[in-house]
């Protein structure tokens, strides 16, 4: 695949159906704002603003400093979706993904401990911050593809979920803390907040130190208006080792968290289809699209945890 250059959008429009949202639906929210990313708030449609865009009213979030006033705002419809069905009694274990409500919205972790009987440290992927919440606080972290809950909810009795249910958990791939140094020539993967580039990981270079935090890379493959290697300032916190190669995966299997190589980048999806001739459907929640994917242009993804690479896989407990 030949260099893009960053001033090209990736985005593409959303394929979602708007059907389900009238007047009066509620809904979660999600926000592309800085310092609001992996949550979701409660709120209600107002009306309908064009095709893929609604008026919103939230339940949380004031206009006002007096709170006086709920916040309203025109979203796009990728941006909405159903209030999730409520489960019971559920016993949470260590790794799996979770929603932890925290300042009045459900925000995306992984349980990273468990504290004492019902406290669970939560470590949160885009802040890259632990915090302790009760069971109460907690609720498995579901996808919404395709008009379905991701993974699916099970038929619930008068008191408890039926046993078997689809869990993720994490798996160490390094076992020792790895000595991560930052100096000029290591090669690094980078992040960004960028629209249209949320969700992604590109190889580059560092450079130079600038500052307390922050570092000058050079990208390996994307291009500046001249053409020329892109360099520009990050942030250490967006900034990682590249990722140890895993086991060879022979198949990847429907659910598995995946990094996908598109537009010279690793952009982290989920599997929401196995096809045929090692060829993939992966769902990228940032931009609510679909695409089809080799075999050879997945891998599984991988997180980088307090010097550990740890990795999210699917468990059936019983």
């Amino acid at each position: 695949m030949a260099p893009k250059s960053k001033s090209k959008s990736k985005s593409a429009a959303s394929s979602a159906s708007s059907s389900i949202f009238k007047a009066g639906t509620l809904v979660e929210i999600s926000s592309d704002d800085d310092g609001f990313r992996g949550s979701w708030f409660t709120g209600k449609i107002i009306r309908r603003v064009s095709s893929d865009k609604f008026m919103v009213e939230y339940d949380t979030l004031m206009e006002d400093e007096e709170g006086t006033k709920r916040l309203r705002e025109p979203l796009k419809v990728h941006q909405l979706r159903p209030i999730p069905p409520t489960e019971t009694n559920r016993e949470f274990k260590f790794g799996e993904e979770v929603d932890a409500f925290h300042n009045d919205g459900w925000w995306e972790g992984h349980i990273a401990e468990i504290v004492s009987d019902g406290r669970f440290g939560v470590y949160f992927r885009v802040s890259r911050e632990q915090i302790v919440f009760s069971k109460e606080e907690l609720r498995l972290h579901r996808e919404w593809v395709n008009d379905n809950w991701v993974p699916p909810y099970q038929q619930q009795g008068d008191s408890e979920i039926k046993k078997n249910v689809l869990v993720k958990a994490i798996e160490t791939v390094t076992e020792e803390k790895e000595e991560f140094e930052l100096k000029p020539g290591t090669p690094v993967e980078v992040c960004s907040d960028e629209d249209g580039f949320r969700g992604a990981w590109f190889r580059a270079t560092l450079v130079d130190k600038k500052g307390a935090d922050k570092f000058e890379v050079e990208y390996e493959s994307l291009l500046d208006d001249e053409l020329n290697l892109l360099k520009e300032e990050i942030d250490t916190l967006h900034i990682r080792p590249c990722p140890p190669k895993t086991a060879d995966v022979a198949q990847f299997k429907l659910l598995d968290e995946v990094d996908a190589f598109y537009n010279d980048g690793w952009w982290v999806g989920v599997v929401s289809k196995v096809l045929g001739d090692s060829k993939y459907i992966v769902y990228f929640r940032n931009s609510n699209e679909e695409l089809e994917f080799q075999h050879s242009q997945l891998r599984l993804h991988q997180d980088w945890m307090d010097g550990k690479w740890v990795m999210v896989s699917k468990a059936l407990k019983i």
